[in-house]
């Protein structure tokens, strides 16, 4: 099991609700059932944010899950917003913005409180200390548990943690691509936990070969072997992949039984070329 914040316990492999489609039909029918089965398969965080469809991805997940079982954890996200000049999205870390998103969302997803409230971006336009404020305001009403930062830097994360305490950091990174490794460092130094966006690649003719070579040895597919590798990568680490396929989301849980071998990490190590 894995601790954020020291204290919200939660399984090592999470998902990501961003793909399930939410429109009426088949497609929805079929997002419920990935849904439910994640949750049957043991998964206790499930990601999920308000643009990911504008709000009707959290109501998806409602609609699926709802009353939650003990110990499920839907962490959301907030700062986009249809605020630009021409109506257009963009992103807005305003304070009242963002207490209208927390607050939407806490309806939508039918619950007292978010135990994880993710900041989607840092809004430049806005002082970090009244974006964080706003949600530490939340915090002390009892409305978000904790709060996370998304693409951050190691600066930002810093500057951050000296107006609330951090939970999470949410960043794209993956086998191939490490872009955000002092990140993960300075989460790792911190007990902050470290989300992978994206946490899936397998590159170029050259890196599949490789990927392809180790998944051969364990018996798994390349997508297993690229989520065992973030599991051996750090402590710090909590994949959330996801997929809106059942099949697909059974193969991604299977990974968290991998066990690869030094060798066999050092040769995946090997396949990340400096940003």
């Amino acid at each position: 099991m894995f601790r954020i914040g020291g204290d919200l316990e939660v399984r090592r492999l999470g998902f990501g609700a961003m793909h399930l489609p939410t429109e009426a039909g088949p497609a929805r029918e079929s997002s419920l059932a990935v849904a439910q089965r994640a949750v049957e398969l043991g998964v206790t965080l499930i990601d999920t944010a308000y643009m990911y469809g504008w709000g009707t991805n959290e109501e998806l997940l409602a609609e699926a899950l709802y009353p939650y079982p003990d110990g499920l954890v839907i962490t959301t996200k907030v700062g986009v917003a249809r605020s630009g000049p021409q109506g257009e999205w963009k992103l807005d870390g305003r304070p009242a913005i963002l207490r209208a998103q927390v607050e939407q969302a806490l309806r939508r997803l039918r619950v007292e409180r978010i135990e994880l409230l993710q900041l989607h971006r840092i809004d430049p336009e806005t002082p970090l200390a009244d974006q964080l404020g706003i949600l530490r305001d939340m915090t002390a009403e009892g409305k978000i548990g904790r709060i996370g930062l998304s693409e951050v830097t190691v600066a930002e994360l810093d500057q951050a943690r000296q107006i609330v305490d951090v939970a999470s950091v949410q960043n794209r990174y993956n086998l191939l691509d490490r872009k955000h490794e002092p990140v993960l460092t300075a989460c790792e130094h911190a007990g902050i936990a470290f989300l992978p966006w994206r946490p899936v690649a397998t590159g170029t003719a050259g890196a599949k070969a490789d990927i392809a070579a180790v998944a051969s040895e364990v018996g798994a597919t390349a997508t297993q072997i690229a989520l065992a590798w973030l599991l051996s990568r750090s402590p710090a680490m909590l994949p959330i992949p996801g997929t809106a396929r059942v099949d697909h989301l059974e193969e991604n849980l299977a990974a968290e039984e991998l066990q690869l071998s030094p060798a066999q990490y050092a040769t995946l190590d090997r396949l990340h070329e400096p940003t």
